[in-house]
């Protein structure tokens, strides 16, 4: 499982706890609410499994609740975070209940951020840019960070660098603990050729947040590219004995102990 996959899902996405609803039947109305919390708390002790049962039973007696709609695509996206390669990642269906809930209730912001991210994943980088800029800009968005690095995600997969490192700058100045905001604006100076900013911003992600983003994976593979092409090897070989160190189960883990064997 990547590890910096993992933390985008958990920072970058939004799941209430149980919110009132109105169903067609009041009893059905009352199971689907318990279905619904039960799948809510399971999602957020990651046992995504549990949290997909138990929501698509929600949404079998009452499919007109925008939250559980949201939470079934958040655990298809859940699912791909933990593994892209596994049968139970399936961004079509996570596309298809993200516009579900949009249709529900089209002013659910954290919905179209998800949908921003989910249209990333599937390759669609402008259609991305087109749901997730209007949500930047959007004042009553209360994650402005999470929608300003979403957006420049997409812009750096678009080839938009300049307007990614512009987008992601915001993502930071808006939350300044944002290690995954700081991640993308590496890559995107790395892309660039701006080396020492992409170091820096590389740096500060590993750093955010108190130390608790010191666990991404990808962030070390990164950085240590970086300082291949700023020619500083000592530190290079460390980065990749961290990055090896976070586990070699993973793409990037793998690619980390490669080249540390290389180097030496």
């Amino acid at each position: 499982m990547s590890r910096l996959s993992l933390v985008v899902v958990l920072s970058l996405l939004t799941v209430s706890g149980c919110g009132a609803f109105a169903g067609p039947d009041p009893k059905d109305a009352r199971v689907a609410q318990a279905e619904y919390g039960l799948a809510a708390d399971a999602f957020h002790r990651q046992r995504y499994r549990a949290a997909l049962g138990h929501v698509i039973r929600s949404l079998d007696l009452d499919d007109e609740n925008p939250q559980a709609a949201y939470l079934r695509a958040m655990t298809l996206v859940a699912f791909c975070a933990k593994d892209a390669e596994s049968s139970d990642c399936r961004y079509a269906d996570a596309e298809r209940w993200a516009r579900r809930t949009l249709e529900i209730d089209p002013q659910m912001r954290d919905a179209r951020n998800v949908l921003g991210v989910i249209l990333v994943h599937r390759g669609r980088a402008t259609e991305a840019m087109a749901v997730l800029k209007p949500l930047a800009n959007d004042m009553l968005y209360r994650s402005p960070e999470k929608a300003w690095g979403n957006l420049g995600w997409a812009q750096l997969r678009a080839g938009d660098v300049d307007e990614a490192i512009d987008s992601l700058k915001r993502s930071v100045a808006a939350q300044p603990r944002f290690c995954v905001g700081y991640y993308r604006l590496g890559l995107a100076y790395e892309k660039k050729g701006e080396h020492t900013a992409a170091r820096h911003a590389l740096s500060r992600a590993l750093t955010a947040a108190d130390g608790r983003c010191a666990r991404l994976q990808d962030a070390f593979w990164a950085r240590s590219r970086v300082f291949r092409a700023l020619g500083q090897r000592v530190a290079l070989q460390e980065d990749l004995q961290r990055c090896q160190d976070l586990g070699t189960t993973t793409r990037v883990g793998r690619r980390c102990r490669r080249e540390l064997r290389d180097l030496r």
